[in-house]
């Protein structure tokens, strides 16, 4: 969307959900009504992270199969899987099962890669082929060959009184068009385009041979993109979302502004530098009223790229600071960039 005058066609949201680890049960609840509260505002989409061994959600697709059943139109989404801890047979099982429940509204987003810590964690994770075990792209291109129903097996048919599919099922028409990778790289967004996936982009880059410590943000994602489309078959067509976090305080309280500057304050030394390990940089989190975010925006040569966007919430606020949050993305910034619920 290089000029302002071009609306933003879909606008979505992504929560890590966080939960007590005394009540689960209780932060699971929030979430799924996050998720509620998105659909009623009018957003296009809802992704959930995923945060293994961690106290936020690690199982999106089972969360996701529970927001199936709360809601009736908005897409859900997963952003990101890292494939690295999962078996890509199964996995497409359940992707198609939570599709099929959704009535066609799962939008997965996988990455690739070793699990965080694997030395530590492969004995639980990998016990017998810990060493063997390929994280690399061909994981998601298994995936991907049986999402789209190409054979699992080459035994079908009869037996007894079972009988058994070649094919992974149930098989969910259209799932395959709405995979999403997460690139933060110029390979990786070149290999995503390659393979027909949708990009989905973060606050997050990878700078490869940098000239210097400082470093613009969003001139790197926006060659990234640019790297996505040029190499896949449908060109400028071709879908990428940006997830940034933004935080418009139109309806915010004082108490609430103060909470999200000092959380903004608070991660903004690493933002225009790299980062070890990986050379990672990250964007600055945008707060401030609806008006002067998009004016910010707009000035984000990554953002100019872009149709469609999925907004991160912060980590660590309260039930009551999401809706706030949601509730003026939705009716002050969406509105801003043109976006229509």
């Amino acid at each position: 969307m290089p000029l302002a005058s071009e609306p933003l066609q879909k606008l979505g949201f992504l929560t890590i959900g966080l939960f007590d680890e005394r009540d689960p049960g209780a932060g699971h609840e929030s979430t799924l009504r996050i998720i509620e509260l998105g659909e009623q505002l009018g957003f296009d989409s809802a992704w959930v992270r995923h945060r293994h061994l961690q106290f936020g959600i690690s199982s999106p697709v089972a969360l996701l199969a529970a927001a199936s059943q709360r809601t009736s139109r908005i897409d859900l989404g997963t952003a990101v899987i890292p494939l690295g801890w999962e078996n890509p047979l199964r996995l497409a099982e359940d992707l198609a099962t939570v599709d099929v429940l959704s009535r066609g509204r799962l939008q997965p987003g996988l990455s690739v890669g070793p699990p965080r810590h694997y030395d530590r964690l492969a004995p639980a994770l990998y016990p017998d082929t810990a060493d063997a075990e390929d994280f690399s792209y061909e994981r998601v291109e298994r995936l991907l060959r049986f999402i789209r129903g190409e054979k699992a097996t080459t035994f079908d048919g009869t037996e007894g009184i079972e009988e058994y599919s070649d094919r992974v099922q149930p098989h969910a028409a259209g799932l395959a068009d709405r995979m999403w990778y997460g690139g933060g790289s110029l390979r990786s967004a070149r290999w995503t385009g390659e393979h027909r996936m949708n990009l989905l982009c973060s606050n997050v880059v990878r700078v490869e041979a940098p000239d210097s410590e400082d470093v613009d943000f969003a001139a790197v994602q926006a060659a990234h993109i640019r790297e996505f489309r040029a190499h896949h078959p449908l060109g400028e067509d071709a879908r990428v979302s940006q997830g940034l976090v933004v935080i418009p305080t139109d309806s915010a309280s004082a108490e609430q502004r103060a909470k999200y500057e000092a959380y903004a304050a608070s991660r903004l030394p690493r933002v225009g530098k790299i980062n070890a390990p990986g050379g990672l940089t990250f964007a600055e989190d945008l707060v401030g009223t609806s008006a002067e975010i998009a004016e910010r925006l707009y000035a984000d040569s990554a953002f100019r790229e872009v149709r469609e966007v999925a907004f991160a919430l912060p980590f660590t606020l309260d039930h009551e600071d999401y809706v706030q949050i949601l509730t003026d993305i939705a009716t002050n910034l969406g509105p801003e960039l043109g976006w229509k619920p």
